[in-house]
């Protein structure tokens, strides 16, 4: 089959000929008919993470937000068939230990994270393998376009567990989400969705007109002399509930801390690269003054994947509407590239 391949970190991804998944007793084969292009993905290709212990390993494929048809079931699989149409989670639980029975299946003890590690080989491939099926396999809702569901992908999740459960979002809250890539659109559209209202943050006027269409309030436009913090107080009146770092730089994630009002919560989703390496100076004792949270967000649990996809079943999420580019697998190479200079178009999907 054929596979988008990580041969050298920032080097073009390698098109080419892989052998198929192999088939686990737990597991099943997933024909990929979508994935996502996320900036996860750059950040694998780029080889960040060594700071973290994370980063991905070479000659592997990449590609974590996939979406296909069933075509082998393990010998121990007992709720997926061939056939169903699935969703596959990035962060795969193992559906056995006290993380994921206790319905915490993103942070389980002995997970895999698809299309970031040895043992879990991704979906820029014609097929995938998803283990532990009974436990991650999610099915599709009838008449939801896979090319919805891998918009959905990572991004939507993340956004959605980021908000809802761990920051619990009250309506009329205000939300402000700095940097308004794939995940940081899919915050604004889950906030509005939610009931809270969104104050959206970036450098590029597209990508404003892109928050506003999928539901921002209002927009700051950052950039050299903008003070984002004192644009969102005034808008505000007192600053942000909630704020959201959907870039993982310095700046946005203390402008994000900043711009809260008293006993606000910070949700950090966005990865660092090799400039913060993991690391970001915060005003602590402020902090400490106004009782503001810090908080941390990965993925979703498998077992509440059925809240995102009954939103999107309802129509109160369009993830489609935020899908900027189709593209094909040998188009997917440059699409990464694309991340570096931040030349992409809303979210970018993978189509078979």
């Amino acid at each position: 089959m054929q596979a988008a391949v990580l041969r050298e970190y920032g080097e073009p991804l390698d098109v080419t000929d892989v052998p198929e998944p192999e088939l686990e007793p737990h597991g099943v084969v997933v024909d990929v008919e979508a994935c996502g292009v996320c900036r996860s993905d750059w950040h694998a290709w780029m080889g960040h993470g060594e700071w973290a212990d994370d980063q991905v390993p070479t000659d592997f494929v990449l590609g974590h937000e996939p979406a296909g048809t069933v075509v082998a079931v393990g010998e121990r699989v007992r709720s997926v068939s061939e056939g169903d149409r699935v969703a596959v989670p990035f962060n795969l639980g193992c559906g056995a230990c006290p993380e994921c029975t206790n319905g915490h299946g993103n942070t389980c003890l002995d997970g895999r994270a698809l299309g970031f590690e040895r043992a879990a080989p991704g979906a820029f491939a014609e097929r995938v393998h998803l283990p532990y099926a009974d436990y991650n396999a999610m099915r599709l809702p009838d008449g939801v376009a896979a090319r919805d569901v891998a918009a959905l992908g990572c991004r939507f999740m993340t956004a959605y567990h980021a908000l809802e459960h761990r920051a619990v979002v009250g309506a009329g809250e205000w939300v402000a989400v700095h940097g308004c890539g794939g995940v940081g659109l899919s915050a604004v559209h889950v906030a509005d969705a939610l009931g809270a209202r969104v104050i959206a943050v970036d450098v590029d006027d597209g990508a404003l007109d892109r928050a506003s269409a999928a539901g921002a309030d209002a927009t700051v436009r950052a950039g050299d002399g903008v003070d984002v913090p004192a644009e969102i107080d005034a808008i505000s009146d007192r600053g942000a509930h909630v704020s959201l770092d959907a870039l993982g730089r310095a700046e946005t994630c203390r402008n994000s801390v900043a711009c809260l009002r008293e006993r606000g919560t910070h949700v950090q989703v966005g990865l660092t690269t090799d400039a913060e390496r993991g690391e970001v100076s915060l005003p602590t004792d402020a902090m400490t003054r106004w009782e503001v949270d810090f908080l941390g967000s990965r993925g979703m649990p498998p077992t509440r994947y059925d809240e995102l996809l009954g939103l999107l079943e309802a129509g109160d999420l369009d993830p489609g509407a935020l899908v900027g580019r189709e593209v094909g697998l040998t188009e997917v190479p440059d699409r990464l590239a694309a991340m570096t200079t931040y030349d992409t178009e809303g979210v970018e999907v993978l189509t078979f």
